[in-house]
């Protein structure tokens, strides 16, 4: 396998033919990890994520947003390459309180607590998980503590200049005017840099999800990687569309409070479809951005 091929952990089979890549067979994980699962089976998961991956490669699919808080291991496995940053993109801010061990919404808190990563940046936020409504469900002391900033758009922050925090979470109008602020901020600093990138940021012209979404379009998180060319040493993408029943009748309830929308199945076709070309574009930038 080349170093830079990409792999694919296959939950969901939703990453349809990935063009090089490896691909680990995790289907018999779905159920246990979706959206969420206790910390106990998670480190599980990791253990054998361990010892199937393998050492080096290219960017990491991993098939739904109900599966970013992989990032977390993935991230981990970058320690020796320490202190560096990470980039998010995403829709929401992935650092909500969550009481049953680890979910694909509070993974951002545990990567900000790592000591080899020296700050996490999600950019792209509007949903109303920053908004006043929500805004005591985001933990605040990696926001407090220097570690997370949110870069959002549309979405009244205000609670957080109340609280001191107005440095660490910022609000603009609009995606033009959030990447006249990113884009200085990427380039300012020479440090490597770890990328996750969920694909509800984007408008739904760029790509379908089942997450509600965000406004960036591609040209934007083009610009981004710009910005960080030759210092990506790592990266992986989440957003894929894939349909699931769960067995677990609290996992049901909680996906239906998050309101994901299930498509038919020929709209789910064409939606796979426009993520599949769109993962093969985002594949070859990040590749561009990596050291060479």
């Amino acid at each position: 396998m080349k170093d830079g091929a990409p792999l694919v952990l296959n939950f969901d089979d939703a990453c349809g033919l990935v063009e090089g890549a490896t691909v680990l067979p995790l289907q018999a994980w779905q159920e246990a990890v979706r959206f969420g699962c206790p910390l106990s089976t998670f480190r599980t998961l990791r253990r054998e994520l361990d010892a199937a991956m393998p050492e080096r490669h290219g960017p990491v699919l991993m098939g739904s947003g109900d599966f970013h808080h992989l990032s977390w291991p993935l991230i981990e496995r970058q320690r020796l390459r320490g202190p560096f940053r990470v980039v998010v993109f995403d829709n929401h801010p992935d650092n909500m309180r969550y009481l049953f061990g680890i979910h694909c919404g509070s993974w951002v808190r545990r990567v900000a607590a790592l000591p080899f990563v020296s700050h996490v940046h999600v950019i792209g936020i509007t949903s109303g998980d920053v908004g006043w409504g929500h805004s005591w469900e985001n933990y605040l002391r990696p926001l407090a503590g220097g570690k997370l900033s949110y870069w959002c758009m549309n979405v009244d922050v205000g609670w957080a200049r109340l609280l001191g925090l107005a440095g660490a979470v910022r609000s603009f109008d609009g995606p033009d005017a959030l990447m006249r602020a990113v884009l200085p901020m990427l380039e300012a600093s020479s440090e490597p840099t770890y990328v996750s990138i969920d694909k509800d940021v984007f408008s739904p012209e760029v790509a379908r999800t089942n997450w509600d979404q965000g406004v960036l379009a591609e040209a934007h998180l083009a610009q981004a990687l710009d910005a960080l060319a030759g210092r990506v040493i790592g990266s992986d993408i989440t957003g894929e569309v894939s349909l699931y029943q769960y067995r677990s009748w609290w996992k049901r309830w909680l996906s239906a409070a998050d309101g994901q929308e299930a498509p038919s199945a020929g709209r789910l076709a064409q939606w796979q479809a426009q993520q599949h070309a769109l993962n093969a574009r985002l594949i070859d930038r990040l590749s561009a951005a990596s050291p060479r």
